[in-house]
């Protein structure tokens, strides 16, 4: 086979859901008389994604089997003095990757939306919505140059606000979209600025180019400072990744993006938008090598996310938000992989948790079908027996969440805990600790909902919100006519197996290229002689067999076993434990109930501080200064020197020669003065 990808194969990649996404748009909605009906609407965007998807793995295949690569403008959209600025693909190893994990799990969400959404008026929309997604979170993995990659990131951004404010009617959803857009913004800012200086100092938007000059930027000194310029770069590009991948103190949109149904959470959460930021700081390797300021950064970041909002998943009762949690905690987990400078690690475990997460949040999803719209896992309990396939696949999805050894989170996490374990940047203690603890507390509680949704006695007829609609279930039926929980139909559950599968094995079949081998081998850059963490990862690795039979004697492990015992025992054998322990740390549980007081701060302190500066601004400023001093302040002078100069305007000759006479005086006078 040819060593070379084809510009047209390619392009047909991003294009096809993009089809499919303004057809749908088009003429499957209002907008368009609504021509083409239900079922036209979501073929042609299934369709569009499959087509997606089969060209998305056969260009994986192409690369990982016979080396293939593709580095080439397709499009010159303009040229400012010697700045290009263009349209084009970089795929490798890590753009291959991306694009199958974004297909296929795009795919299998599209398949489930026909189930979950089946009675909603937005059903046409929503398929358009989700394509359109898939469509730009394409675009960014696939771009060779910074300017698609911002279109990317921004058009993620856009659609991630009309999914979450789907259902627009509802006034939490209309807030959640709207924070989500805003706090994007703040790490957007940070992110352009850092396009902004490469551009300054490099003089291109291209990747390759960029990186060519990456030495020489690491000799600059930032004007005004004594801080190095590419630690400035790196840190300003960072902070765009904190906002799209919801690290801390950027990640309370994420929670919030619940609001949204259940199909685009996955999608959100999975394989799109949250992903960004770990691919984009991967992609820029070999800036980021260049400065141990801005990696130990990442690591603490990553850190304080893994573990503390690792801890607000603990209390926890709507099950889409205990998975929520769990997705903050995991975005934690890849970013400390990434200060660490094991960036195989962890794209490798963005892969994992792409389908083990999509798979959680669809059976989430399924639960809530078969529950009748009920989220609260304190309602429900006994599912197991009414709903099998929702309940073997939500298991495997838990056991691979919580690293359970031979499964696919296990090599990813496993091989994170290690990198972090022989770095040696300052943070990599604090990181250490709050990775290994993250362990338990994942465990702890993705069984403490595993067993309360599945096992134990039933509750789901005590629920004293049975007989009202759930937000969730907006414009939905009951799927049903009986109030006992049932299996979700196969558009539902079929989505459900296809990503249990990978979930069990990905890790164990994909381990020993992407980590040990050269899968990634010119699309990441590590300065071994800097950070060693990969080099000792690779020295102690036996096989996949090995490390997962030695992992049985680790502390990873037992903490995970600890996590699920201590569960089921709270909450399967004696319920009065968790009770007990919420009355005797009250104070800490009302820490976590309101979040840290995060969203208090940004609402009280940071909103109505921007908002008493953008008063006083407008008051002081504007109205005084700009409008009362220099704009009336301006006309008023005017008008006092006419009102002064019309008196002097009388009309009467005798008047005017008095004047000149008064005149002639002055000037003789004067002119008498300086003789």
């Amino acid at each position: 086979m040819s060593q070379t990808l084809q510009a047209s194969t390619l392009l047909a990649v991003p294009l096809a859901p993009l089809v499919g996404s303004t057809l749908a748009g088009l003429f499957g909605t209002r907008f368009g008389g609504n021509v083409i009906g239900r079922r036209v609407t979501h073929t042609l965007t299934i369709l569009g994604v499959f087509i997606a998807f089969v060209l998305s793995a056969m260009t994986l295949k192409s690369v990982a089997l016979d080396g293939a690569r593709f580095n080439e403008t397709l499009y010159t959209w303009m040229v400012v003095g010697g700045l290009k600025m263009e349209v084009g693909f970089l795929v490798d190893g890590l753009t291959a990757m991306m694009m199958c994990v974004v297909t296929f799990v795009s795919l299998m969400v599209h398949l489930y939306t026909i189930g979950y959404m089946q009675e909603d008026e937005g059903y046409n929309r929503f398929f358009s919505y989700i394509s359109l997604f898939t469509f730009s979170m394409l675009m960014l993995v696939m771009s060779n140059n910074m300017l698609q990659l911002f279109f990317g990131w921004e058009a993620v951004g856009l659609v991630s606000y009309l999914l979450i404010g789907f259902w627009f009617n509802k006034p939490t959803a209309i807030f959640a979209n709207m924070k989500a857009f805003l706090v994007n913004r703040v790490g957007d800012f940070g992110f352009i600025l850092g396009i902004g200086l490469i551009v300054a100092y490099a003089g291109t938007l291209n990747y390759t180019e960029a990186f060519a000059k990456a030495a020489e930027l690491g000799t600059i000194t930032f004007p005004g400072t004594d801080w190095m310029l590419v630690t400035v770069i790196c840190i300003c590009l960072f902070i765009g990744a904190m906002g799209k991948s919801a690290q801390f103190p950027l990640h309370v949109w994420l929670p919030d993006s619940m609001e949204g149904p259940t199909p685009i959470s996955a999608l959100i959460h999975a394989a799109t938008m949250v992903t960004a930021g770990i691919f984009m700081v991967t992609r820029m390797s070999p800036l980021f090598e260049l400065s141990d300021t801005a990696l130990n950064f990442i690591l603490v970041i990553g850190a304080i996310t893994a573990l503390f909002m690792g801890f607000l998943g603990l209390i926890q009762n709507d099950i889409k938000r205990v998975v929520a949690y769990s997705t903050l905690s995991q975005l934690g987990y890849m970013t400390v992989a990434l200060g660490a400078s094991a960036y195989s690690v962890a794209v490798f475990h963005l892969m994992t948790h792409a389908f083990f997460k999509a798979l959680l949040f669809l059976g989430a999803g399924s639960v809530i079908m078969g529950m009748h719209h009920n989220q609260d896992i304190r309602w429900m309990g006994g599912v197991r027996k009414y709903m099998p396939i929702t309940w073997i696949t939500s298991l495997l999805g838990s056991l691979a969440l919580i690293g359970t050894p031979f499964f696919a989170g296990f090599y990813s996490k496993d091989s994170i805990i290690e990198a972090v374990a022989e770095s040696h940047l300052p943070g990599a203690g604090f990181a250490h600790f709050a990775v290994l603890a993250g362990v338990f507390v994942t465990a702890f509680y993705s069984f403490r909902m595993y067993f309360l949704v599945f096992h134990g006695q039933e509750r789901y007829d005590q629920n004293p919100d049975a007989h009202h609609a759930h937000d969730d279930h907006h414009g939905h039926d009951d799927h049903g006519h009986d109030h006992s929980p049932h299996e979700s139909p196969w558009v539902v559950t079929v989505p459900l197996l296809l990503l249990a599968i990978p979930s069990v094995v990905i890790g164990y079949l994909t381990i020993d290229p992407m980590l040990y081998g050269e899968f990634f081998k010119d699309a990441i850059f590590i300065d071994a002689d800097k950070h060693h963490a990969m080099h000792e990862l690779a020295h102690e690795y036996h096989g996949a067999v090995a490390m997962a039979l030695h992992a049985f004697s680790t502390l990873p492990f037992w903490l995970a076993l600890a996590g699920v015992a201590s569960s089921y025992y709270m909450y399967m054998v004696n319920p009065a434990v968790p009770a007990a322990i919420k009355r005797a740390c009250q104070p800490i549980y009302t820490l976590l109930e309101n979040k840290y007081y995060l969203d208090w701060f940004n609402e009280n302190i940071l909103a109505r501080g921007a908002r008493a500066l953008g008063t006083g601004l407008w008051k002081g400023g504007d109205q005084a200064i700009i409008d009362g001093g220099i704009v009336n302040g301006s006309w008023k002078l005017v008008g006092w020197v006419s009102s002064v100069t019309r008196g002097i305007q009388s009309g009467y000759l005798y008047h005017y020669a008095l004047v000149m006479i008064l005149g002639v005086f002055l000037l003789m006078t004067w002119f008498v003065w300086l003789k």
